[in-house]
């Protein structure tokens, strides 16, 4: 049986397939935008790369969560 990915991650699949880059891409791009927080990084990713909402923030909180391990 295979565990369903819960959180953040849960969106990927669809963020990839919808907005046509890896996810890496997309963390690098909000690791090269110094000095942000989160709300600040979920507005530029609208704005900039037409993300939706949800999409936006999963991406945000599943790199910041990474970069404060």
């Amino acid at each position: 049986m295979t565990d369903k990915i819960k959180g953040p991650a849960s969106y990927f699949p669809s963020i990839e397939a919808k907005y046509g880059r890896p996810i890496a891409e997309w963390k690098d791009l909000i690791r090269n935008q110094p000095g942000k927080k989160h709300m600040e990084l979920v507005t530029w990713l609208k704005q900039e790369h037409g993300m939706g909402h949800g999409h936006a923030n999963a991406l945000v909180a599943d790199t910041l969560h990474e970069d404060a391990g």
